[in-house]
């Protein structure tokens, strides 16, 4: 039975076209900050929601972890200096209730948060019966049902107006990014629940402003809801995450240069185009089908004489090879090297499972 979450589409609470844009500082230090940067960010005439960090949990001791409660009222001082709707992070019942009386427009419940359920539920019964947006952060670690987890248990709390924020994933493999966007997770969010609405955070992903534009387009063209994105009134000397929040100007250069699409089209003829090149990828995947069975009927048999002969199932210098020679193919056939080496790391390992189980047969020499 498939799995659905009660909540209202994104546009129905929050009025804004598609993408929404929520944008301010990490966090907010002081009044000047935050009502400067929020008019900087009001004139733009294309921010929809004002954000900003109140209570920040930091890796290490001696790091800013926000203002408190004082910075509730700068927040609001700038919700009403520019009439912009306010939305801040909240980790505990005590967030919770100070926020509710402050008059904050959306909560949003980090990926440090998101990742411990009873830190989550928590949360979710502060908020019982209280009819206010909710936005869920995907957990630190790349785990998809502790992030259904979260958006459940605040569903089951009543809360409606409820929508998903992705911002990448803590990975031991340093890339580019400050946060892998492991984009498949957030695209097999959407897949299990169509009726949640997505919004990117391009900053955390990013973990320096030279690639927001680029997080951002992406996101888009996946047809996610929105945008979160820092902004600061003088990014060199915020007190956290200063290399990823742009100035309020160069959000609106990033903003203008986005090409906005739709998933869907009434042009006859694109449909009509569409249908045929779908068919022909129907044909391709049932042909990749065949031949990773085929592969695997092989390994099967490689299981059975690596048995015979006691040998490993890992030889090293087979896979070495193995990566060397089919990354350099790819290449040369125009596929991405990230792609390939993740292709075949899937393959490697359904390969060493199938000769496993061969291995391990009962009644066979191990």
């Amino acid at each position: 039975m498939k799995k659905e979450l009660n909540i209202s589409p994104l546009q129905s609470w929050t009025k804004a076209d598609r993408p929404l844009i929520i944008s301010g500082p990490c966090s907010a230090e002081s009044e000047n900050q935050m009502v400067s940067t929020a008019k900087l960010l009001a004139a733009l005439g294309k921010v929809n929601v004002l954000r900003a960090g109140i209570w920040k949990p930091r890796t290490r001791p001696g790091q800013y972890e926000g203002a408190g409660s004082e910075g509730l009222n700068w927040l609001i001082k700038a919700k009403q200096e520019t009439g912009l709707p306010v939305a801040t992070e909240v980790a505990t019942a005590a967030h919770v209730e100070e926020c509710l009386r402050a008059g904050v427009d959306i909560l949003w419940v980090g990926a440090r948060t998101t990742v411990n359920p009873f830190s989550v539920q928590e949360v979710a019964n502060a908020l019982q019966g209280v009819d206010v947006p909710v936005l869920v952060k995907n957990p630190v670690n790349p785990d998809l049902e502790l992030w259904i987890g979260a958006l459940e248990r605040l569903n089951r709390a009543g809360i409606k107006k409820l929508a998903a924020i992705h911002r990448g994933f803590s990975s031991f493999e340093k890339g580019p990014f400050r946060n892998a966007p492991m984009w498949d997770i957030a695209i097999e969010l959407k897949t299990r629940f169509p009726e949640l609405d997505i919004i990117c955070d391009p900053s955390h992903i990013a973990g320096q402003r030279e690639l927001i534009p680029f997080i951002a387009q992406k996101a888009l063209d996946l047809d996610m809801a929105g945008l979160m994105i820092e902004s600061h009134i003088e990014p060199s000397v915020a007190l956290s995450d200063a290399k990823q929040q742009v100035t309020p100007s160069a959000l609106g250069k990033i903003l203008d240069d986005l090409v906005v699409r739709t998933p869907s089209t009434a042009n006859k003829e694109f449909k009509s185009t569409l249908t045929i090149l779908r068919e022909q990828i129907d044909q391709l995947d049932d042909k990749i089908m065949q031949t990773m069975a085929a592969r695997m009927k092989i390994s099967e048999q490689i299981g059975n004489y690596k048995r015979d002969n006691n040998v490993t199932i890992l030889q090293v210098n087979r896979w070495e090879e193995i990566i060397e020679t089919r990354i350099s193919q790819g290449n040369a056939m125009g596929l991405t090297s990230e792609f390939v080496n993740n292709l075949l790391k899937l393959v490697h390992n359904e390969s060493i499972q199938v000769q496993q189980k061969v291995m391990n047969t009962a009644g066979q020499n191990v």
